[in-house]
C-alpha cells in the first residue's frame, strides 16, 4: 500500500479543497426550497466519482432526491465492497447559533466547520478519495461499487424500492459505511450496534379557532397546555417510558456484557463540561454509556403553537404540535412501537381536545458480529493507521438502511466511521477534524487490502 499512501499524502490539500467545494452546496433534503441545490450536489458528486476513476457512474431518479451510483470491477474472483453514503444534510437551523455561515466552510483549530462536514459529506467523500488513490496507484485490491443517496436525513424513503429493483447490480460481499464515530482520536472504535427509530408528529386541536385568552381562558382547553401535560406523562419519575407494551421486546444484556461495555474510555466530568451541564439525567439504573446505546428513548424534537412572534399576543391557540422520536434497541420493531405510541397518545387526550398522530419514518435496530472477516479487516486497518486495536462499541444513533442491506442484499455492514461525538452533527457549528478526514482516507485502503487477504 506504499504507493497508495504516497498518493494520499501528495494530494492531501487537494482532497481538502474538494471537500470544501462539496460542503458549499446546501443539499438539505427536508426542505423543498433546497431541491435544486440537492440535485446539483448529486451532479457534482457524480462528476467527482467519474474523475476518481469509477465506471458506469449514473444518476438515478427517484420520487424524491436522486441516487448516485458507480463501480470498478477488476476481477470476478475478488470480493466486492459496496460503499454507501449520503450527500444530503440536516437543515442548518437555528442559523443565529452558528459562528460562521453553515454553507461557507471555514477551517479553524484543525476542524472544518460547515453543515454536513461530518454527517455525512466529509465521511462519505473519504471513500471517493481513498478509491482514487488506490486506482491511481494500481493497488485497488477488491471490486468496489458505490451507492450514494440524497434522502438519508428524511428516512431514506425511496431507497428500499431502489435496492429491490437493482439488487442484482448491487450484489456484494460487504457494505462499508462511514457515518459513525470513534471514541476519540487516540482510541479508535468500530460501531457494532445501532438503535432503531420511530419518528412521529402529533397535532392537538382545541377550539375551532384562536381565542382571546381573557374571554375564554380558564373555560376552554388550551391545546398547548394539554400537549405539555400529555408529553410529560410519557415518562415517570424514574425516566421510564409509560407507553403500555413499550419494553416488551427490549433486549436485556447480561451483567457481564454491561460491565464490558462500561470499560470503554468515558469521563463523566468531561462529558458534562463539554455540554456545559452540571448533571446528567436518564433512565434510572443505567450509566450514561448504557442510556445512549442499549436502552430505548423518547424525546421531543420540536414543539410549537400559538403566538411566538415579538412582543405579546394574548391568544388561546386552536392547535399545538410536536415532533417526537423514539430510539429503539434490538428486538423492538419500529412499526409496532409507532402503533403503540399512537394508541396510547390518542387515549390520553384530555376532554375538549382532538389528537392526530402522523407517523413519519422509522428504522430497525441492528447488531453486527465481530468474528467475521469483514469486521476483522476493519479492525486490522484501524490498527495499521492508529497504532492500536479498535474497540467494538454500540452507537445511540440510527442508520435504517443497515437492516435493509441485510434484508435485501443479504450483506452485512461494517460501520467504520471516523467522526467524534463532539462534532455537533444535527446541531449548529457542525465540524469534522482534518485529522479524522485524512485518517479515514488513509485507513480505507487498508480495509480493502486486508479484506482481500481474509476473504
Amino acid at each position: 500500500m506504499q504507493n497508495t499512501q504516497s498518493f494520499i499524502k501528495d494530494n492531501g490539500q487537494r482532497f481538502v479543497d474538494e471537500l470544501l467545494d462539496f460542503l458549499r452546496i446546501p443539499s438539505v433534503s427536508a426542505d423543498s426550497a433546497y431541491d435544486a441545490d440537492t440535485r446539483r450536489t448529486a451532479e457534482w458528486l457524480a462528476g467527482r466519482l467519474t474523475a476518481a476513476g469509477a465506471d458506469g457512474v449514473a444518476i438515478h431518479e427517484t420520487d424524491g432526491h436522486p441516487i448516485v451510483s458507480g463501480h470498478k470491477l477488476i476481477d470476478s474472483m475478488l470480493p466486492t465492497v459496496l460503499v454507501y453514503g449520503h450527500y444530503d444534510v440536516q437543515p442548518p437551523d437555528p442559523l443565529e447559533l452558528w459562528t460562521s455561515p453553515p454553507f461557507e466552510p471555514v477551517i479553524k483549530d484543525g476542524n472544518i466547520y460547515a453543515r454536513g462536514a461530518c454527517d455525512d459529506k466529509g465521511q462519505m467523500y473519504m471513500h471517493v478519495k481513498a478509491f482514487e488513490a488506490m486506482q491511481a496507484s494500481g493497488e485497488l485490491s477488491c471490486n468496489v461499487k458505490f451507492l450514494f443517496e440524497g434522502e438519508e436525513e428524511v428516512g431514506s424513503v425511496n431507497l428500499e424500492g431502489y435496492l429491490k429493483e437493482h439488487a442484482k447490480d448491487l450484489a456484494c460481499d460487504v457494505v462499508l459505511v462511514s457515518d459513525t464515530s470513534i471514541l476519540d482520536n487516540d482510541t479508535p472504535s468500530i460501531t457494532v450496534g445501532l438503535r432503531g427509530l420511530s419518528y412521529v408528529e402529533v397535532e392537538v386541536t382545541g377550539p375551532n379557532r384562536d381565542l382571546h385568552s381573557g374571554t375564554y381562558g380558564g373555560a376552554v382547553s388550551n391545546p398547548i397546555n394539554s400537549l405539555c401535560e400529555m408529553i410529560a406523562s410519557l415518562k415517570d419519575e424514574r425516566g421510564h417510558i409509560t407507553i403500555p407494551g413499550f419494553y416488551d421486546d427490549v433486549e436485556v444484556l447480561s451483567v457481564e456484557d454491561r460491565a464490558a461495555m462500561n470499560e470503554a474510555p468515558f469521563d463523566l466530568k468531561d462529558y458534562q463540561e463539554d455540554l456545559e451541564i452540571d448533571s446528567v439525567r436518564g433512565e434510572e439504573g443505567y450509566t450514561t454509556i448504557e442510556r445512549t446505546s442499549i436502552r430505548p428513548t423518547l424525546d421531543v424534537n420540536g414543539m410549537w403553537g400559538g403566538y411566538i412572534g415579538e412582543g405579546a399576543k394574548t391568544v388561546l391557540p386552536s392547535k399545538a404540535y410536536a415532533k417526537i422520536s423514539m430510539r429503539l434497541v434490538p428486538h423492538q420493531n419500529s412499526d409496532k412501537i409507532t402503533e403503540l405510541f399512537q394508541q396510547h397518545f390518542e387515549s390520553i387526550a384530555p376532554a375538549g381536545t382532538k389528537v392526530v398522530v402522523k407517523p413519519h419514518h422509522g428504522g430497525e435496530p441492528v447488531v453486527t458480529p465481530t468474528d467475521t472477516a469483514e469486521y476483522k479487516a476493519a479492525a486490522m486497518a484501524m490498527n495499521e493507521t492508529f497504532g492500536r486495536k479498535p474497540i467494538p462499541s454500540r452507537a445511540g444513533g440510527s442508520i435504517p438502511i443497515v437492516a435493509l442491506f441485510e434484508q435485501i442484499l443479504s450483506a452485512k455492514t461494517v460501520l467504520m466511521g471516523f467522526g467524534l461525538d463532539s462534532d455537533n452533527i444535527h446541531s449548529p457549528n457542525e465540524k469534522y477534524g482534518l485529522f479524522n478526514y485524512h485518517k479515514g482516507i488513509e485507513t480505507i485502503p487498508y480495509f480493502f487490502h486486508y479484506y482481500k487477504q481474509l476473504k
